[in-house]
């Protein structure tokens, strides 16, 4: 009996993005459309934009079948991702920053690392040897300091904390997003860590990324809570109250 093919649903958290939101999903739509393999689905996912932002992605899910979209009246992409995930009957979970600064042709081979080779995250970077990156100065440097802090303090093993693309497993879903605090853009660095530690298998590939000249992201208010972030998963850890799979297992046969 043939196991059928997984689905997957590419989600792509907006706040004010009217003005590129139509473009960014045709591209992805056309992508997909070419030789993906398996059968997908794109959620646009608005958490409170306040620009018209959710008119457009109403009328791209009216246009397409293979496109819907929600609303949020709280702002936060990791809320947007945490409601789009844990609301999907998808197999494969997958989000995108809507400036597609990272190339999709990443979003293939980390699928069939979950599919295929039991991986249970995939996650790009812009930090390995053969990642192809174009971006500022400023931003590198941001970068590579906030990656080598989370590897000092948390002591992890990925390669790239924040790039703006991951695919996860249902698993992971339902085992380790429930147990992220971060609402916004900590969302990201908080997933991979709490997965890593709890023993989830993480697909790290280099990827093609190309800086967005348009990004709102306001970088040092949000380099301060990510260090923040940071800090209090360290005080978690160190509290064991991670929720490892051998505790539960060890909870379920004490009970």
């Amino acid at each position: 009996m043939t196991t059928p093919p997984p689905k997957v649903e590419i989600v792509i958290p907006v706040l004010n993005e009217a003005h590129v939101l139509d473009a960014s999903v045709r591209t992805v739509r056309e992508f997909l459309g070419r030789s993906f393999p398996y059968p997908w689905q794109v959620t646009v996912a608005d958490n409170g934009s306040t620009d018209g932002t959710i008119e457009v992605a109403e009328r791209l899910a009216q246009e397409f079948d293979d496109v819907c979209c929600f609303r949020l009246e709280q702002r936060g992409r990791g809320r947007a991702l945490r409601q789009a995930w844990t609301r999907s009957d998808a197999d494969i979970m997958a989000y995108t920053d809507v400036d597609l600064s990272t190339g999709l042709e990443i979003l293939e081979p980390l699928c069939r690392a979950i599919h295929e080779e039991g991986f249970d995250l995939g996650t790009g970077s812009r930090l390995l040897p053969t990642s192809k990156v174009e971006r500022g100065l400023k931003r590198e440097f941001i970068s590579r300091c906030y990656n080598l802090l989370v590897k000092c303090v948390l002591f992890t093993r990925f390669s790239d904390a924040q790039c703006g693309f991951k695919v996860v497993s249902r698993r992971v879903v339902e085992e380790i997003v429930p147990q992220v605090k971060d609402q916004a853009w900590f969302f990201d660095t908080e997933l991979l860590v709490l997965a890593e530690k709890s023993g989830f298998r993480i697909k790290d590939l280099p990827a093609r990324w190309t800086d967005d000249d348009d990004s709102r992201v306001k970088i040092i208010s949000t380099a301060w809570e990510d260090i923040k972030g940071v800090l209090r998963v360290r005080a978690y850890l160190w509290s064991r109250k991670l929720e490892t799979p051998a505790r539960r297992r060890a909870a379920n046969t004490v009970m």
